[in-house]
C-alpha cells in the first residue's frame, strides 16, 4: 500500500478571517432560567478582567421550543466561507501543485519545495522514548479496535482502518506549521495534481474551511465522498452527586480549550450536586491553562442544565446529540442502553474524554454539530463499499417475474416489465416445445 504525506498550508489569513464574526451564537433568552453565572478574574496571559457566564436552565420548566433552541449549535455562515474556499478549489483543479504552492506562500508565508513526500523516503523521527512509547501504545490499541471490526492520533485513526480495509493508496494531509486550514490539501487530493494522487474518499476533522472544501468537492465533478460534515468540538457531561467536581471541571475544559467556537454542556442529574464547587474548579483550572483564553470564550456560550434524574439527563443528551458524551454518575454502565445519539461515549468516573482522543483505540473522527443524530464516527466500514450480486435460475425468474411485472406496471415502467415478461415468454415457449 502506498502512503503519501501532503504538507500544506497553515493559514493565518484564514484563521483570522474565521475569527471575524463568522460564528453567530443563537440568542437563547428563556424566562425560566436559573439566575446563575460563572464569573472570575483571569490571570497569567489573560491580564484583563474576564466575565464568563454559563447560563443554567431547569429542563422541567422549559417548553419544547425552548429546549429546541437550547440544543441548537452556534450557526456557521457557510455562504461567506464558500466564497473564500471555492476560488482555491478551482485554482488547484486547473493549476495543480503550482496553485498549492502559491496559496501556501500567500496565506502562510511558507515556501514549499515539495507538496507531497513519500512516507517511505522520510527519516525516522527523533522522538523522546516516552513519546514514542505513547504513540506505539495508541497505534496498537487503534489497530486492535479496528481489526476486531473485520470478523499523532487523528492521522493514525484515519490511516489504520484504511490499511485494514485494503485501500491501495493513503494520502495524509498536514499543515506545515502548528495549526491552520488545509483546504488546499483537500482540493489537491480530490482533483489530483502532478505530485498528489487523486483519492476517492476524504476523511478527517478540520476547521470550517476544511469542512467547506469537503462539502464543495463532494458535490463537484471530483466525485469524492466524505465522512461527514463537521463543526467545532463539543462535549456533554452528565454528572450526579457522586461525581468529583475536579473531574467534571477538567472534562468540560478539555473541550473548551480547543477553541472559542467549542461548546461544552453540563447536565446535572438529580439533587445533591454543588454547582459552586464545579464553578470554582473551572475557575482554578482555567487560570492555569495555556489556552485558557480560548476556554473562556467557549464557556461564554456554553450552559448547564438541571435534570430531575439520569433518565431526563440522557433524554436531553439524545436531543442534543453530542460529539462526546461523558456519563459521570454512579453505576454509569447500566445507562448504556438508553443512549441513542452520541459520537463517542465515556462511562464512569475513570473515563475522561482524553483517553478516546489519544489511546483507548476507538476512532475519534466523530460527528459534531448535532450530526450524531444521523452519522457515526469513522470506522472500517467507512473505507469500504458493498457490491450486491444476484443470479437467478429459470425457476427463480418464474417465481419472481410475475411480481416484478406487476410492480413495474404500477409504476408505468413498461420496459422494466418487458425485460421480465419477454424472458418468461422464452421460457414458456421452450418448455412447450420440449413437451411436444
Amino acid at each position: 500500500m502506498e502512503t503519501k504525506l501532503v504538507c500544506l498550508d497553515r493559514s493565518n489569513f484564514l484563521s483570522n478571517f474565521c475569527q471575524a464574526r463568522r460564528f453567530q451564537i443563537p440568542g437563547v433568552c428563556f424566562s425560566k432560567r436559573c439566575n446563575r453565572s460563572l464569573r472570575f478574574l483571569s490571570s497569567g496571559s489573560m491580564s484583563n478582567t474576564v466575565k464568563c457566564a454559563m447560563k443554567s436552565y431547569k429542563l422541567s420548566e422549559l417548553t419544547v421550543s425552548e429546549v429546541d433552541r437550547l440544543r441548537a449549535r452556534p450557526r456557521i455562515d457557510f455562504s461567506s466561507i464558500f466564497s473564500v474556499v471555492q476560488p482555491i478549489v478551482d485554482e488547484v483543479r486547473s493549476r495543480g501543485d503550482d496553485a498549492v504552492k502559491e496559496y501556501t506562500a500567500k496565506f502562510d508565508k511558507v515556501k514549499l519545495d515539495e507538496v507531497v513526500e513519500d512516507v517511505a523516503d522520510l527519516p525516522d523521527p527523533e522522538l523522546d522514548p516516552a513519546i514514542k512509547e505513547a504513540f506505539d501504545v495508541a497505534y496498537n490499541n487503534i489497530y486492535a479496535f479496528h481489526a476486531a471490526q473485520m470478523l499523532e492520533e487523528k492521522i493514525i485513526e484515519n490511516m489504520k482502518p484504511a490499511k485494514l480495509a485494503g485501500c491501495k493508496t493513503v494520502v495524509l494531509a498536514t499543515p506545515p506549521g502548528q495549526d491552520g486550514s488545509i483546504c488546499k490539501a483537500i482540493s489537491a487530493m480530490a482533483w489530483g495534481t502532478s505530485s498528489c494522487p487523486k483519492v476517492e474518499k476524504i476523511f478527517g476533522p478540520g476547521n470550517q474551511y476544511v469542512t467547506a472544501a469537503k462539502m464543495i468537492l463532494q458535490n463537484s465533478e471530483a466525485m469524492i465522498s466524505i465522512d461527514m460534515p463537521a463543526g467545532p468540538s463539543e462535549v456533554l457531561v452528565i454528572a450526579d452527586k457522586y461525581a468529583n467536581p475536579v473531574h467534571v471541571a477538567a472534562d468540560l475544559l478539555s473541550q473548551a480549550e480547543h477553541g472559542p467556537d467549542s461548546q461544552v454542556v453540563l447536565v446535572v442529574a438529580g439533587d445533591g450536586v454543588n454547582l459552586d464547587d464545579v464553578e470554582d474548579e473551572i475557575k482554578k483550572q482555567c487560570q492555569r491553562l495555556p489556552r485558557g483564553e480560548f476556554a473562556l470564550k467557549a464557556l461564554s456560550h456554553s450552559f448547564t442544565v438541571f435534570a430531575r434524574d439520569v433518565v431526563e439527563a440522557i433524554s436531553f443528551s439524545n436531543l442534543y446529540a453530542p460529539e462526546h458524551l461523558i456519563i459521570n454518575v454512579k453505576d454509569a454502565e447500566k445507562w448504556e442502553s438508553f443512549i441513542e445519539n452520541a459520537g463517542s461515549v465515556f462511562l464512569g468516573q475513570w473515563t475522561p474524554e482524553s483517553v478516546g482522543d489519544y489511546a483507548s483505540g476507538t476512532n475519534h473522527v466523530l460527528p459534531t454539530y448535532g450530526y450524531a443524530r444521523m452519522y457515526g464516527g469513522v470506522s472500517l466500514d467507512s473505507f469500504q463499499k458493498y457490491i450486491t450480486i444476484q443470479s437467478l435460475t429459470e425457476e427463480g425468474l418464474k417465481n419472481l417475474g410475475p411480481y416484478v411485472a406487476t410492480m413495474a406496471e404500477v409504476e408505468g415502467l413498461e420496459a422494466h416489465k418487458r425485460a421480465v415478461t419477454l424472458r418468461l415468454q422464452d421460457i414458456g415457449a421452450r418448455q412447450a416445445s420440449n413437451a411436444r
